[in-house]
């Protein structure tokens, strides 16, 4: 949503110029009004990928639904004896301020890497939490490496 907020401002930004720059020419008032207008279209194009992207973990499996744009949608179905580890990552300043990072789902088949995870250290630990109480070995046995390699 930062890059559709963004544009927004930017194409608002841009619409001011014009009528900065020549005051008497009134025509430049629509320079604004349709920056605007091309901000909130990016804006909206956004919020359709944010609004309909989703995460969903249940006691079987762990389902990714990605939204990028209109007509554009992504589904990763991983069930949860599948996965190995479950790492996050915060870098940037950026992540850091906002408090949003990366989760990597590690399993035997690939990769999941899940972006822009608003509290991602949270989510993480929800994560695991489930899987461990749901009792799959070859996860625990992959965390109890990690947590043996950091002490």
């Amino acid at each position: 949503m930062r890059k559709g907020l963004m544009s927004l401002l930017i194409g608002l930004l841009f619409g001011m110029i014009p009528s900065l720059i020549w005051p008497t020419n009134l025509a430049n008032l629509w320079f604004a009004p349709a920056g605007m207008v091309l901000g909130s279209v990016y804006l909206f194009y956004q919020w359709v990928g944010w609004y309909y992207s989703v995460f969903i973990i249940s006691d079987q499996r762990l389902i990714q639904i990605t939204q990028k744009g209109f007509f554009n949608r992504g589904v990763v179905d991983i069930g949860l004896d599948k996965i190995q580890n479950i790492n996050f990552q915060v870098s940037g300043v950026q992540e850091t301020m906002l408090g949003f990072g990366t989760i990597l789902v590690q399993t035997f088949v690939g990769d999941l890497i899940m972006d822009h995870i608003q509290h991602p250290a949270r989510v993480q630990e929800h994560i695991v939490k489930i899987i461990k109480e749901l009792g799959y070995a070859s996860f625990s046995a992959a965390v109890m490496t990690n947590q043996d390699e950091e002490q």
